[in-house]
């Protein structure tokens, strides 16, 4: 598609937020994706305001086998968890933002999952040192940058998906994968260059053209 007209869409996309949605950043709201209740907290992503996370989770029905171990890396509201819930048992849910955490806690509570979910803070792997995964879910910081506040964490990083891969393959149990949403606004093919350098195969499972930007789901798994 033509580059001009994508950017002329994005321009377009910008002020529409500016003019009706910006009341609902950064601020208490509840919000429903797929129909499904999220309270979003001032400081933690909103997960209904950009089209990301509900395509990510649309992918989840065909790639999470049914009792399969997961983890929701960066849990955010707790969207890509509380959506898991419906295809295994037991989820487990981190981010590194403490607001992160009890919007997913209060969230799990409101959509009666609590006791599917265990939720704990942490930078990446470090409250799971020893725990493997059948399926490891990513919904990564597009940007880089040095995040401002807790919910600038959401949008940038200057390392995380560096640091992720470095460690990804070792909570993967065998023949485990992650799944992973990248869009074509953020650092996307750095970061695929980052996956395959740390001895991760790529695979493209979904994409969505949405004018302004291309989303993709990957499933990652070690070679």
């Amino acid at each position: 598609m033509n580059t001009v007209f994508r950017r002329l869409w994005r321009f377009g996309l910008a002020w529409r937020f500016r003019l009706l949605h910006h009341h609902r950043h950064r601020t208490l709201i509840l919000e429903y994706v797929h129909g499904q209740p999220f309270v979003v907290l001032p400081d933690v992503f909103n997960p209904a305001l950009f089209r990301t996370s509900g395509f990510f989770v649309e992918q989840f029905a065909t790639h999470i086998p049914q009792g399969a171990r997961v983890l929701d890396m960066g849990t955010g509201t707790g969207i890509g968890a509380i959506f898991a819930t419906r295809y295994t048992k037991h989820v487990t849910a981190v981010d590194i933002n403490p607001e992160a955490i009890r919007a997913a806690q209060i969230n799990a509570l409101l959509n009666s999952v609590e006791h599917g979910i265990s939720i704990c803070q942490s930078d990446l792997f470090a409250a799971l040192p020893e725990q493997k995964f059948d399926v490891i879910l990513f919904n990564p910081p597009f940007f880089r940058g040095e995040p401002g506040d807790n919910h600038d964490y959401s949008w940038r990083s200057n390392d995380t998906v560096e640091r992720f891969a470095a460690t990804a393959s070792q909570h993967l149990n065998p023949d485990g994968c992650v799944l992973v949403v990248l869009s074509s606004d953020g650092d996307h093919d750095t970061f695929l260059d980052v996956f395959q350098q740390n001895a991760l195969s790529i695979d493209v499972i979904a994409q969505h053209d949405l004018i302004n930007e291309i989303l993709t789901v990957y499933k990652l798994t070690v070679t």
